[in-house]
């Protein structure tokens, strides 16, 4: 009966990822075969599942680098993403390294500040707006990749705070009173010893930042023009024209979509023992 049992549940396990797997996966696999799919492929009713032709010419026009063209707005947005996103996701772990670290040793006398702190970060972003434009106007900050890297900086301050808490309250704290006895100051505490055994949930922290602002459009949309636009507002502006070329949507997507995937797949290890840290007591 247990035999039975357990091929019963494995089988239920592994019907069940599958279906996972092909949910996650489909709407990728259909974004690729667009951006290789003919315009009357696309077009045809009945919808050509499969292309007839593999076309890749707007994977050359996407990465073109005339001027004034589709591929060079597309350059342009990549690297104003890619700033902005490393900009906001080191700027939130510095701020989050010592808040998180403080709040944590204080044996929960902080907590209320930390609370306080996140539900900031649970605000509609509709409420936050209309100031924000504002202080940017009045500081002639509107239309930068920096100033939008601040913007995101106090959204994912937060967050980041909050992930890091949790996982610096499972290094021992004797091990830091032990090097305090020996004359360690407070930052060779934290930078020698805290932050190498925390060092898989800063890599998930800085992460899951880095995807927050990559991802990011509303405020993108409402701070940037021009030679400013990220990646989200690009690939919206494709779509905003009378005629709407699906497939070099799609490939703006797919070309979109490689830096983060590129990131989380050579940083997974220490993604998986990030999230995990801090769900177990040391």
């Amino acid at each position: 009966m247990m035999e039975r049992r357990s091929l019963a549940f494995s089988m239920f396990i592994h019907t069940g990822a599958l279906l996972l797997g092909i949910f996650i996966l489909a709407p990728i696999a259909w974004l690729l075969i667009m951006s290789i799919s003919d315009t009357n492929d696309l077009t045809t009713i009945p919808l050509r599942w499969i292309p007839q032709t593999f076309d890749l010419h707007r994977y050359h026009e996407i990465i073109s680098l005339t001027a004034n063209s589709v591929g060079s707005a597309f350059l342009t947005a990549l690297r104003n993403s890619l700033a902005v996103a490393i900009l906001a996701s080191l700027g939130a772990l510095a701020v989050a390294i010592p808040a998180a670290w403080s709040v944590s040793r204080a044996n929960g006398r902080l907590n209320f500040s930390l609370y306080v702190v996140v539900g900031t970060y649970m605000l509609p972003p509709v409420a936050l707006v209309v100031p924000i434009y504002f202080a940017l106007s009045a500081m002639g900050a509107l239309n930068s990749v920096f100033s939008l890297a601040i913007v995101y900086l106090s959204i994912l301050a937060p967050f980041t705070t909050w992930l890091l808490k949790s996982n610096f309250d499972h290094v021992p704290a004797e091990i830091e009173q032990a090097a305090m006895i020996d004359g360690a100051r407070l930052d060779q505490i934290l930078r020698r010893i805290t932050l190498p055994l925390a060092a898989p949930a800063l890599t998930t922290a800085g992460l899951f930042a880095f995807l927050l602002a990559w991802d990011e459009f509303f405020y993108a949309l409402l701070f940037t023009a021009k030679d400013s636009k990220t990646l989200p507002v690009f690939i919206a502006d494709l779509a905003g024209g009378r005629v709407a070329d699906y497939g070099l949507i799609a490939t703006a997507g797919v070309m979109a979509s490689l830096p983060p995937v590129l990131i989380g797949f050579f940083l997974q290890k220490s993604l998986v023992s990030g999230l995990t840290a801090g769900s177990v007591k040391g």
